[in-house]
């Protein structure tokens, strides 16, 4: 007898999830809080452009909905960096022919909705999540001026994201539950560029684009209708920060400072800046993440990440992806369950801390000489060795075999034999000599 199942959240993760157990046959009703995005605009100003990599696909392509997607994603096969000085230069994010997809979240969102709801999925929306009895597994929702509605399920997910409703009842409930947040003291503001009267794009379009100063950062991602979504990743406090920028004439004159090549193509930038919100950056991680058969956390309400790795909607997706062959393998849901938490839970905690590490890369090293020669030896290293050197970036974003967990401690390992290397004299003139290479391959057996 298939179970009746009730996901709490109708974004990325909750859509795809649904639709996941809809393909199994499972009787599926989603509840979200927020209203229909594909009738109403909601979150403007909010939504940082996703980057859909290898992990997100696979589980994209295990429903047999990727060539669907496809058709909204732009490729961006590297980066394209815009020095203080005017001067820009590429970094090809892997081996020739491996790129990640620009994607509109909210676009990206419609389509799984309507994937979902062609699979059989009932979703809800304006349903709030007021109360969970775990005794019964009842769901109290708030539907509007008051109004209530009650649900049983014999099993709930909840997928409602970094401030979820489902996880606080399931934390206030539960006398073990550990929970952390952690907020960065960066916050992030959407700006856009607009596509030429004639559609076609201001700059290169199959690439990220990142301005990196230091202690902050702007990065832009393309559209597919030509404009360029670009978001402003900035402090709080301080100088230059959020709290000092409170005037349109010291934007403007920051922005023509800082940002002189982006100030052409952002003519309501002033405005813009006052208009959109500044939101905020957190990690979030918390333990267990289940209820014996009854009840799971999935994507950003288990583990919500900074964005600076973009994983997070596919670390989201891959979740999905891992508890579908956990259904496959066994066929008890406390069994599922356990090892879904067993086996996601370390990931979800490597690749937070993979993340925060990507911010200081992005935003303070993408422009620094040595560490592109650092990117450039072990580019060649991974091109002569393919099975013994794979660049940190590689593993994470092209290698979907290899772990978040498995990731970051090879990572780690790799990093401090590259800190050994870029002490040794003339590397500039040695990086591509063949001994150091069999040297480095060397050490990481050590």
């Amino acid at each position: 007898m298939k179970k009746d199942i009730t996901i709490i959240g109708a974004g990325l993760v909750g859509s795809l999830l649904s639709i996941y157990l809809s393909r199994k046959e499972y009787n599926v009703k989603v509840f979200e809080r927020r209203a229909d995005m594909r009738k109403e605009r909601i979150n403007a100003g909010r939504s940082i452009n996703l980057a859909l990599s290898d992990r997100g696909i696979k589980s994209l392509e295990e429903v047999g909905i990727m060539d669907e997607i496809r058709k909204i994603c732009i490729a961006m096969h590297g980066r394209r960096i815009h020095n203080a000085d005017g001067s820009t230069a590429f970094q090809a994010y892997g081996k020739a022919g491996q790129f990640i997809n620009s994607v509109s979240r909210e676009e990206l969102n419609k389509k799984l909705l309507d994937f979902a709801e062609h699979q059989g999925v009932e979703i809800y929306f304006d349903h709030k999540c007021e109360f969970i009895d775990w005794q019964t597994n009842t769901i109290t929702f708030e539907i509007q001026d008051a109004e209530t509605r009650m649900l049983n399920s014999e099993l709930i997910f909840g997928a409602d994201g970094a401030y979820s409703a489902a996880r606080l009842q399931h934390h206030l409930q539960h006398d073990r539950f550990q929970y952390s947040q952690y907020y960065i003291d960066f916050g992030y503001k959407e700006l856009t560029i607009a596509a030429h009267k004639d559609g076609s794009f201001q700059m290169e379009k199959n690439a990220l684009h990142i301005w990196p100063r230091g202690n902050y950062m702007l990065i832009a991602l393309p559209n597919i209708d030509g404009s360029f979504t670009c978001t402003l990743f900035f402090p709080f406090d301080g100088d230059p920060s959020f709290a000092s920028l409170n005037t349109k004439k010291k934007v403007k004159a920051f922005f023509e400072k800082t940002f002189s090549d982006v100030v052409p193509m952002l003519p309501t930038l002033e405005d813009d800046f006052f208009t959109n919100p500044t939101s905020s950056l957190v990690t979030v991680k918390c333990y267990p993440w289940i209820r014996e058969d009854k009840f799971a956390l999935i994507g950003d309400a288990a583990h919500a990440i900074v964005p600076f790795f973009g994983q997070g909607m596919n670390c989201g997706f891959e979740d999905c992806s891992v508890l579908n062959s956990l259904m496959e393998k066994h066929k008890d849901w406390s069994t599922i369950l356990a090892e879904y938490q067993w086996l996601r839970k370390p990931d979800g905690d490597a690749i937070a801390e993979l993340a925060l590490n990507n911010f200081i890369e992005m935003r303070d090293k993408v422009a620094d000489p040595k560490f592109l020669l650092q990117k450039k030896i072990e580019s060649r290293l991974h091109e002569k060795y393919p099975d013994k050197w794979i660049p940190a970036y590689s593993q994470v974003t092209f290698s979907p075999q290899i772990r978040y967990l498995e990731a970051l401690e090879r990572g780690q390992k790799q990093e401090t034999i590259m800190k050994q290397v870029m002490q040794i004299e003339n590397i500039d003139q040695l990086w591509d000599n063949d001994e150091l290479h069999q040297d480095i391959i060397s050490r990481l057996k050590m």
